[in-house]
């Protein structure tokens, strides 16, 4: 500490503007690891940042083969809008991907724009995967990105060193001035105990700053809590998108070909739960269709590998495999939940809680489904088809005297009472 305040002004200032460029880098590269989160969420479904083409092509080289990089803020923002231009590139790029369009990102901001481009333009290089002596399966690949507590310990680092050059400045200057005048030249005073020395003298001061750390501190611990196993939310832009064994096409499926949700989740309806479909579903359809518009035949063969079907010679001769599906929307196992209740009886809509599945490439999580989320919507949600349903007959009519000329949503009926969802 003594070392930096006995610097000279210009070594001091060789200092300080090194930080400051060191800081505006380290900037630089948290804006580079927003760029790799949102390319996760939005783009690592249809995309790659190699050659390899999935739904979409393949990202590696794409800044040489595009027009201009606005033009690839346009595209990405909304495609629809560029292709009905008349754009060439537009129409060829349509064409060599069958004229599967891509999703439209009207919600990105610039910064996100920007962020997104500055990753695909310059990826992370990838850590090779590590796998332990003597464990099979597939490897566990490294995560990529900054590790929030090393950034933090470097931002207090960074701000000490700060202070320590800002009170060697101090020193210098105190002593130039006391030069000036004739005074004599003070010692330098060490931090801690002129930080005690500022404590003795402004007591309540301290105690009011001490309270407020203590009471950020406890907030934060409160939201952080608070944000356990919530892996969605709207407000935040916040989405749980799991990668799946096999690129199952939501919106191919329930939007393009309009197959009914319950043909595939057939539990709906008549269960607590909506259940996965079976393989043997997918091969009611998969027999006769063995290629797909975006994909290919590499996905369904991964269906023919888990149902033991042979294409070739139209029979199942093989041994069957399961499909390890991960679940994207999960609850607490001390929450009860009904589809039926809510589907059949309450006659909600699948996008309600799930979102509009018929405009998702892949399934993920888009509402928080949090206790306050639930009891929300049971406070704004009139019990439909109420007067015309002999389940509610009689339970209707008191509701009715009870609430004159109130719309009866569904806590009116109990639908808040911790007994329902806990119990």
């Amino acid at each position: 500490m003594d070392t930096v305040c006995n610097k000279s002004p210009k070594q001091i200032f060789a200092i300080i503007s090194f930080l400051f460029f060191s800081f505006i880098f380290s900037s630089n590269q948290v804006f580079a690891a927003d760029g790799a989160k949102i390319f996760k969420q939005n783009c690592a479904v249809c995309h790659s940042l190699g050659k390899n083409k999935l739904t979409g092509p393949g990202l590696e080289g794409v800044m040489t083969r595009v027009p201009s990089e606005k033009w690839i803020y346009d595209w990405i923002k909304n495609n629809n809008a560029v292709i009905s231009s008349g754009d060439a590139y537009a129409k060829k790029i349509l064409g060599e991907n069958g004229g599967a369009q891509m999703t439209v990102f009207n919600d990105f901001t610039d910064e996100d724009l920007k962020a997104v481009i500055a990753y695909i333009k310059a990826p992370p290089v990838a850590v090779a995967p590590v796998t332990p002596a003597g464990a099979s399966g597939p490897a566990t690949p490294v995560e990529e990105g900054v590790n929030p507590l090393a950034l933090l310990i470097g931002v207090i680092a960074f701000l000490i060193i700060i202070v320590a050059v800002l009170r060697g400045v101090r020193h210098s200057l105190k002593n130039l001035q006391n030069e000036k005048q004739g005074l004599p030249e003070e010692d330098a005073v060490g931090p801690w105990a002129e930080l005690k020395s500022w404590i003795a003298a402004h007591r309540r001061t301290t105690a009011a700053i001490i309270l407020f750390i203590l009471g950020g501190f406890v907030s934060a611990g409160w939201y952080a809590l608070k944000d356990i196993g919530v892996y969605a939310d709207p407000i935040q832009k916040r989405e749980y998108n799991p990668v799946q064994p096999i690129a199952f096409n939501h919106k191919l499926h329930a939007g393009d070909n309009a197959i009914n949700c319950q043909y595939c989740h057939s539990g709906v309806e008549r269960s607590k739960t909506a259940g996965i479909p079976s393989v043997n579903v997918c091969m009611n359809c998969h027999k006769g269709i063995s290629k797909g518009p975006t994909t290919g035949t590499a996905e369904i063969a991964k269906i023919y590998d888990a149902a033991g079907w042979d294409p070739e010679k139209g029979e199942y001769n093989k041994p069957q495999k399961p499909i390890k599906w991960i679940k994207v929307h999960n609850l607490q196992d001390f929450v009860f939940f009904s589809h039926q209740q809510h589907v059949k009886v309450g006659k909600q809509e699948c996008a309600t809680c799930h979102g509009d599945l018929k405009e998702m490439a892949a399934a993920k999580q888009v509402q928080p489904l949090t206790m306050a989320w639930c009891i929300d919507c049971h406070r704004k949600t009139e019990v439909p088809g109420m007067k015309d349903n002999p389940y509610y007959e009689s339970l209707h009519k008191k509701l009715a005297e009870k609430f004159k000329g109130q719309p009866i949503t569904v806590d009116k009926m109990g639908g808040i009472e911790c007994g329902k969802c806990h119990y």
